[in-house]
């Protein structure tokens, strides 16, 4: 199994004529991730590659083409109301990539899908992939996935492919990977993360990649304590971050003394989740905690 993402997720690519949009959804469609149908207003009628309509808002896509999730390749000015459009139309999950939306458009937007009862992955994030389901919605690079037992839920982009370079590797396959992002306000967190992964029976351990700024990471730690009956291994990116530089992501800022590696290193260790040094510590305790899945 896997969590928010299977084989009966119908994509809608929202930008998909776009730079960034077509060539992302070239690469999901040859991965096997069941793209239905592009939105690009003005160019409806036309076709992706030959075989994907292309229809003028998100709404058609979900009435002719049954889209359920939705994937946003537009730039930040558009992404927000791209964001409001797929979820007033029905659909139940969107993952947004876009980077660079104002925190004030998210508190805008993150009321308005809520309460249209759909989820949000992102902004500023690689997007979600089931290696054994075969679909990827965003744009991770499908080749260092394998499937397996293990969910990886981070806010780093390119860390997580490092560690998951690394997980496939020693033979330690991924149910599910997402990437939530970086920036201050985003639709799904750890927390959110880590209840669906528990519930998935495929997930025997997860691996959750934080970073400085922020207290996600503390409020995740004192949830796998209370609620949380799977091994978890973390990391913390930043560790070496000075105070008040931003490094990265909108989220990653360290201010006032809250949101140092150091207070989500502790946190976690003090409810009993072994926290890496370095990435390529990761897979070694990812066995240690976990034995049962070493291959």
């Amino acid at each position: 199994m896997s969590i928010l993402i299977d084989e009966k997720t119908r994509v809608v690519v929202q930008g998909i004529t776009g730079r960034d949009g077509s060539f992302h959804a070239t690469q999901m469609m040859d991965y096997g991730t069941n793209v239905v149908a592009g939105v690009t207003p003005g160019k409806g009628g036309n076709l992706f590659a030959d075989k994907v309509p292309i229809y003028d808002s998100v709404g058609e896509a979900v009435k002719e083409a049954q889209a359920n999730t939705s994937v946003i390749y537009v730039r930040a000015p558009f992404a927000p109301d791209a964001i409001c459009e797929a979820a007033d139309a029905g659909i139940k999950l969107v993952v947004c990539i876009s980077e660079g939306i104002p925190v004030r458009d998210m508190a805008r937007v993150l009321p308005f899908i809520r309460e249209r009862g759909c989820r949000l992955v992102g902004p500023n994030c690689p997007g979600v992939i089931s290696p054994g389901a075969k679909v990827k919605v965003g744009i991770l690079p499908a080749s260092i996935f394998a499937d397996g037992p293990v969910g990886v839920v981070s806010r780093s982009g390119t860390l997580t492919y490092e560690v998951v370079f690394q997980l496939s590797n020693q033979g330690l396959g991924q149910s599910t990977c997402l990437g939530i992002g970086g920036d201050q306000l985003i639709g799904t967190n750890f927390i959110d993360a880590l209840t669906l992964f528990g519930e998935d029976p495929q997930t025997k351990a997860v691996v959750l990649i934080g970073e400085i700024g922020g207290t996600d990471e503390e409020e995740a730690a004192s949830f796998i304590a209370d609620k949380v009956d799977k091994p978890v291994v973390a990391f913390i990116a930043g560790q070496t971050a000075p105070p008040g530089k931003r490094m990265g992501h909108a989220g990653a800022i360290v201010s006032g003394g809250t949101g140092t590696a150091k207070e989500k290193i502790a946190a976690f260790e003090k409810v009993g989740v072994p926290v890496a040094k370095i990435p390529s510590e990761i897979t070694g305790l990812v066995k240690k905690a976990a034995p049962n899945l070493s291959p």
